[in-house]
């Protein structure tokens, strides 16, 4: 029995000799220490979205009013974007976006339609776009002033 003791103990240690062994050769890079998601990846391409204009003002809109605008923007980056979706903070907010990959250098648009309907004074909507980008959201922001009739 200690034979059989005495043998397992000498495999167990020479696997733990073995492992603990490091190849001189090999160096950490400084990229995982300071960005651990560079260890995921070897790849540098990444889709950057870049808009014009992250925020508009409709200024003074009558009160049931349905008002839009476009956000344009440009895939910046080096790799192909993809927007996953636009969430709205309200449901008075809709989005059309594109559903294809937006390629490196090529440009496209998000159109946010607002419903004034109910609304009154001071409105501030934000709207997330969800992409395949680092960070993977970005906020986009409609404002307007919604009066009633006898305001204007």
């Amino acid at each position: 029995m200690k034979k059989y003791f005495r043998i397992a103990l000498l495999f167990c240690l020479t696997i733990v000799m073995f492992s603990c062994q490091s190849d001189g050769n090999k160096q950490l890079s400084g990229n995982l220490v300071t960005s651990p998601k560079s260890a995921e990846s070897s790849s540098d391409k990444k889709p950057v979205l870049t808009f014009d204009k992250n925020e508009f003002d409709f200024g003074k809109i009558l009160q049931g009013e349905v008002v839009s605008y476009t956000f344009h923007f440009k895939n910046t980056g080096n790799a192909p974007l993809l927007i996953t979706n636009v969430e709205k903070s309200c449901g008075c907010t809709a989005s059309d976006y594109p559903r294809e990959p937006i390629q490196p250098g090529e440009s496209g648009e998000i159109k946010i339609t607002y419903d004034s309907k109910g609304h009154h004074g001071f409105q501030s909507k934000v709207l997330i776009v969800k992409s395949n980008t680092m960070p993977s959201q970005t906020a986009i922001r409609i404002k307007a002033e919604v009066r009633t009739p006898g305001q204007l």
